[in-house]
């Protein structure tokens, strides 16, 4: 717990200045009734003092939010838990939680008496209308005196959060999303769900198919051994996101940086449940290489929500780290601001021969630019389409299906090459 503070309430003050003054008043003029009544108010402050310290505040709070992560608008339960640790029992008190505004109003509540290791359970409902990560706490705590002269306050130490994902919205699948890139299973940047071979070997069970008896494994071991059914595969996604505050405009839920997220996650979802998997590759200056990568839709929406704008040079983190994961091609996809001549570059050859590269590139000064100009978002998407990229500049009017729709609507994304 951090330092208490005593105060003294208005009416402490008044009681106080008024016995100093009917004091010094009753010395001055002979009246000693005067001076008793000065004292009696002097002493009423001095005894709300000591009463004020003889109660010890001694409390351990505890969070829970379920759920922990919650999407754009839903709502989340936090209860708080107080429990108290000190020899004596506490006090009424008046609690108030702090809260990210995001968060709304912060909850106000009265905590009764507690006896020593006793607690007491609150809750209360949040709900945000951005994403991010939220912070809970800490838990500020007010204290008065019976005469109500003294004020007490003190800050439980301790906090929570609350992880808001981005909004992720519907995006048309187009005709034939990754076509172009050889059939499920038979080229590199096909992953195996359950490792890396397509087949293998066991012993026959009872109701197996007679035409799936592997006779080399069987005339080896001499027992029935059939061929194991292929396992599935799923296509490679990368999806990179641009995190520059250089490459965005605007600022709050109607900026560049909102837009670039939501699609985002928005995109990666949309290819999950297209059968493909997915990996998400972000800034993140946190970290010990500055980037952040995500291979499930659980963790990319988490490092989604963690997004914030960056110095003008993660993207090359990004760029460098990516390579790893294109080198045996698959869909690539990219949703961020204009960038530099050689980074557009760098970009460009991240596609593969025989793969796809899809480019939702986002015009800063479409959205309000922020201070200091960047790269042309049109240069950029020139530069990604002269490498065989399927690219769209959008502004602050065009929704995120809209802009996926553009670039996958009227041609099968895996058409280049």
């Amino acid at each position: 717990m951090r330092g208490l503070r005593r105060i003294l309430t208005t009416r402490g003050a008044a009681f106080a200045g008024c016995g100093l003054v009917l004091v010094a008043s009753g010395i001055l003029l002979g009246q000693t009734d005067v001076t008793r009544a000065g004292v009696l108010l002097l002493a009423l402050v001095a005894v709300s003092l000591v009463l004020a310290r003889r109660h010890g505040l001694s409390l351990v709070v505890e969070r829970s939010v379920i759920p922990s992560r919650i999407a754009v608008d839903e709502r989340a339960t936090v209860t708080v838990r107080v429990r108290n640790v000190e020899s004596s029992p506490t006090p009424v008190l008046l609690a108030e939680e702090a809260l990210d505004y995001a968060l709304g109003d912060r909850p106000r509540f009265v905590l009764g008496s507690l006896r020593p290791g006793a607690s007491t359970e609150v809750g209360y409902t949040v709900r945000s209308h951005t994403r991010g990560v939220h912070r809970l706490g800490p838990l500020r705590l007010r204290m008065r005196d019976p005469f109500g002269l003294t004020l007490r306050g003190a800050s439980l130490a301790g906090d929570g959060e609350v992880v808001v994902l981005p909004r992720v919205v519907p995006l048309e699948s187009g005709r034939s999303l990754g076509s172009g890139i050889g059939s499920e299973g038979t080229i590199p940047h096909m992953v195996a769900l359950h490792g890396e071979d397509d087949q293998t070997i066991r012993e026959y069970r009872d109701g197996d198919d007679l035409r799936r008896i592997h006779w080399p494994a069987t005339a080896r071991t001499g027992d029935l051994m059939v061929r194991q059914e292929d396992r599935p595969a799923k296509r490679r996604a990368v999806v990179l996101v641009d995190s520059r505050e250089v490459g965005h405009g605007g600022g709050g839920r109607s900026g560049s940086l909102e837009w670039t997220v939501t699609t985002a996650a928005s995109v990666l979802t949309h290819l999950d449940r297209a059968a493909h998997a997915v990996h998400l590759v972000t800034a993140d200056p946190a970290s010990d290489r500055g980037v952040r990568h995500d291979d499930t839709v659980e963790g990319s929406l988490d490092a989604l929500a963690r997004v914030r704008l960056e110095g003008p040079d993660v993207m090359r983190g990004v760029l460098h780290d990516s390579q790893s994961l294109t080198a045996s091609g698959g869909l690539l996809v990219y949703v961020g601001g204009p960038l530099s001549d050689d980074d557009a570059r760098t970009l460009a050859a991240l596609r593969q021969p025989g793969s796809s590269g899809v480019a939702l590139v986002v015009d800063p000064a479409r959205f309000g630019r922020r201070d200091g100009a960047g790269p042309a978002a049109e240069a950029t998407a020139a530069t990604l389409r002269g490498s065989g990229w399927l690219t769209t500049v959008v502004d602050a009017r065009t929704s995120p299906a809209q802009a996926w729709g553009t670039v996958v609507g009227g041609s099968a994304v895996g058409a280049a090459s």
